[in-house]
């Protein structure tokens, strides 16, 4: 499958907040998190508002190793998400989706105040 970009460069803010996710439920690789993250903001019904989003940290991923093993199950979400959102799946649009969801999640994963473990993130999988 066509990747929707062939790097991810995150935010400070972004990076600030994996670094936090890192600590808290001792998953030791961005990538990982970031998956986490992605899954997480599907998962939201709302789609994310368009804010510009600055690519001004040094944590920067290929595609291949944001996704590693599941980055074809990654991709088919994300174009189902965009076709249900009426969005398009144009390239364009992925790309732009992905760092929006991208985002959001690493967002709503570090502000969840009951997110103290890799059990409880464990256990957000499980609720939805």
């Amino acid at each position: 499958m066509q990747p929707p970009v062939d790097r991810i460069k995150l935010s400070q803010a972004a990076k600030d907040q994996l670094i936090k996710l890192k600590r808290v439920t001792k998953i030791p690789t961005y990538n990982v998190l970031c998956r986490w993250a992605l899954c997480r903001s599907l998962a939201e019904p709302s789609i994310p508002s368009p804010v510009p989003i600055p690519a001004d940290s040094n944590l920067e991923m290929t595609w291949q190793v944001f996704g590693g093993a599941i980055a074809d199950q990654l991709l088919i979400a994300l174009k189902q998400r965009c076709h249900n959102d009426n969005l398009g799946t144009d390239p364009e649009t992925l790309a732009t989706q992905l760092r929006l969801h991208l985002h959001r999640g690493i967002g709503y994963l570090a502000g969840d105040p009951n997110l103290k473990s890799i059990d409880d993130l464990c256990k957000l999988a499980l609720l939805k």
